[in-house]
């Protein structure tokens, strides 16, 4: 595993699953951890419970000031930043392309691509400057392929492996090294918001056939070490037996 004692993370959507998992996991091995995510009641009270190395600052990554203003408080409280965990998403409201709302479905792409992008725009400068930095960003396997009504979904995160790439192929030599986590399903609140639709084989999916957040939160430590550097610019899944055994989850 990946040594991340004393660097600065920091990650978005924190208030609960993945991003919660991430952020105590990443405390635990000593690294300072920043938590943004709309609640900020949630990210105040993990952050709380984290201790002193963890600041919570509550952002809605659509914004891009509020991202950047992120980015330049984590630096002024840590002296840095050397990981940013892209993992704020939403797939609600799930619906037929037909049918769907406008506002909605561009409400999905403003968090689900925009706020990716405001975290790179935001982190890129900073970690370039330092000599370079970890991008991780959470993927799914509905980037490669469609999935009934979730449109919106399917094509942010498709968008995401681009921005992945674009970011590797601009910044792999300024030290910044980007990769994809496509974690599979995970018992989160997002899989209880699918199964609730009854719209698609995942929403048939039982409790036990997800992973828990955990499971990725470890993966993406694993993912800010050397090993991960044949990944550089593309996606790791979760799903992988290898990489599974890797990160030492078997």
């Amino acid at each position: 595993m990946a040594d991340v004692s004393g660097k600065t993370v920091l990650i978005t959507g924190a208030s609960r699953g993945i991003g919660e998992s991430a952020a105590r996991l990443f405390a635990e091995a000593g690294a300072n951890v920043v938590l943004t995510a709309r609640c900020g009641d949630a990210i105040g009270r993990i952050a709380e419970e984290i201790g002193p190395g963890a600041l919570a600052i509550p952002v809605d990554v659509a914004d891009y000031g509020q991202v950047a203003g992120a980015v330049e408080k984590a630096v002024a409280a840590f002296g840095g930043l050397d990981i940013l965990i892209n993992n704020a998403g939403v797939v609600e409201p799930i619906s037929h392309l037909d049918q769907s709302v406008p506002a909605d479905w561009g409400r999905v792409i403003d968090i689900n691509l925009k706020g990716v992008y405001h975290g790179m725009r935001a982190a890129m400068p900073v970690m370039e400057q330092a000599g370079g930095g970890s991008i991780l960003t959470i993927s799914s396997g509905a980037a490669h392929g469609p999935v009934e009504a979730w449109s919106h979904y399917c094509a942010s995160k498709a968008a995401v492996a681009m921005l992945t790439r674009c970011v590797d192929k601009e910044a792999r030599d300024k030290g910044i090294r980007a990769i994809g986590l496509s974690p599979g399903t995970v018992a989160t609140q997002m899989q209880r918001e699918i199964k609730a639709s009854g719209i698609n084989p995942v929403s048939q999916l039982d409790w036990s056939d997800h992973v828990p957040p955990e499971w990725p939160a470890k993966c993406l430590m694993w993912m800010c070490g050397a090993e991960a550097d044949a990944w550089l610019g593309d996606e790791i899944s979760l799903r992988d037996e290898g990489i599974r055994r890797k990160v030492g989850l078997i």
